[in-house]
């Protein structure tokens, strides 16, 4: 489930969703995501619906996105806030890691065009 960004968006977000449950990717197979994933179809629900799973979300992934983005010089500093404490936790404890090296770049976090 994901929050409507409206119109085109949506469309083209529930369009990558069924290719991926049907043809799966590159590096993990169809019959993998569609053990995983409980729907065919994505559920697309207004933020005016305020869905605790999709407000939980967004508060983990934007400050995940600020800080990738800054870590490539996309976006300056903010300077210390609560952002830092999630984006600690989550480097820490949550991103996937190279089994060798221990590197999160490239395992679990990426920059995509």
């Amino acid at each position: 489930m994901v929050e409507s960004r409206g119109g085109d968006v949506d469309i083209q977000l529930k369009e990558s969703y069924a290719r991926l449950y049907k043809e799966g990717t590159e590096n993990i197979p169809p019959d993998l995501w569609q053990s995983c994933l409980t729907s065919k179809e994505l559920k697309v629900k207004p933020k005016s619906a305020n869905i605790a799973g999709l407000q939980l979300a967004d508060l983990i992934a934007y400050p995940s996105r600020r800080e990738i983005l800054h870590e490539k010089g996309l976006l300056p500093a903010e300077g210390k806030t609560f952002s830092d404490e999630i984006c600690n936790i989550l480097n820490k404890n949550k991103y996937l890691r190279n089994p060798h090296s221990g590197e999160i770049w490239g395992y679990g976090k990426k920059l995509l065009p």
